[in-house]
């Protein structure tokens, strides 16, 4: 195979990665519907973990041990972006549209940027500081449904104000992913921090009510857990991980601004959700943001050789 041809293929499985990470977004809303949020991300990470562990075992032909600094880092990440980040996901899916929350939750690698700005005190550029200011203002006209003030003046619903924290927790675990993977291959790390996530969400789910888990659900129900589980996580991480390897971070993340407008379709298409302008003009901005601070990102790499 040609290294044209093999870039190819990895550009198809970058874009399905998009529409799969795109899908969960729906696949959630629809499962939410039926299934309590809590039964929903258990069962979810009960597939995900498993399938990323025996991935794991295939690959390595071991599970590998890990420190004490390394386990710590673990249940971090599975506190932030598998627990925490799962229940303001799921119970917010109850109560905002898939594409909406899709367009609010792209806010996460600005986020990150401003976090490690101020935590890690990482260089921030004018073209990045114009970035964050578009997408802010993208992201406070899509969750004040037109109103960019209506945050401000605590008009915001649930819905809105859970997914925020959706983007919160994600850039949480970005960060942590970040010390972690100096000693972890993303892979291992993102088995582990899936397995530890779910036996939390398990527990709660047991400590809140356990006939949630009864698997007394439709089919349709199972295909969006299972979507969720399988195609949403433990393949679209997969292919994702794959095609940094091959063509380098900075080219694959360019694709993940297809994640919200892959939410917005399908969220149309399959659940007849109404595409308003303040979806439409305050996406655009949230889009265009979040370009211009990879771009600047992208810049500063590139000059210190990286």
């Amino acid at each position: 195979m040609t290294v044209a041809s093999g870039n190819g293929r990895t550009y198809l499985q970058l874009v399905a990665t998009m529409l799969f990470w795109g899908g969960t977004w729906v696949a959630a809303r629809f499962a939410v519907q039926e299934v309590a949020p809590l039964g929903v991300a258990v069962w979810r990470f009960l597939f995900a973990a498993t399938s990323l562990l025996l991935l794991v075992r295939w690959r390595y032909g071991r599970l590998p041990s890990l420190t004490r600094h390394e386990l710590l880092l673990v249940l971090a990440l599975g506190g932030t972006g598998i627990y925490l980040y799962n229940l303001f996901f799921m119970f917010g899916m109850q109560h905002i549209s898939a594409g909406r929350g899709a367009l609010v939750v792209a806010l996460n690698p600005v986020i990150t940027l401003l976090a490690a700005a101020w935590l890690l005190k990482e260089g921030m550029t004018a073209q990045k500081a114009l970035g964050s200011a578009l997408a802010f203002a993208g992201c406070l006209t899509v969750i004040g449904k037109g109103d960019p003030l209506a945050f401000l003046a605590g008009k915001v619903g649930a819905g809105e104000t859970l997914i925020l924290g959706c983007a919160v927790m994600w850039s949480a675990y970005t960060l942590i992913g970040r010390q972690a993977t100096r000693t972890l291959r993303p892979l291992v790390m993102t088995a582990y921090a899936s397995s530890a996530g779910f036996i939390m969400l398990l527990a709660t789910a047991l400590l809140d009510n356990p006939a949630q888990l009864a698997p007394h659900y439709s089919g349709a129900a199972w295909g969006a857990m299972l979507f969720l589980g399988l195609l949403g996580t433990t393949v679209s991480f997969t292919w994702f991980s794959a095609a940094v390897q091959r063509i380098g971070a900075s080219r694959a993340s360019i694709f993940i601004n297809l994640v919200p407008v892959a939410a917005v379709l399908q969220g149309a298409l399959l659940l007849g959700e109404r595409v308003d302008a303040s979806v439409l003009a305050g996406g655009g901005l949230v889009i265009v943001g979040v370009i211009l601070t990879q771009r600047s990102t992208m810049t500063q790499l590139k000059e210190a050789g990286a």
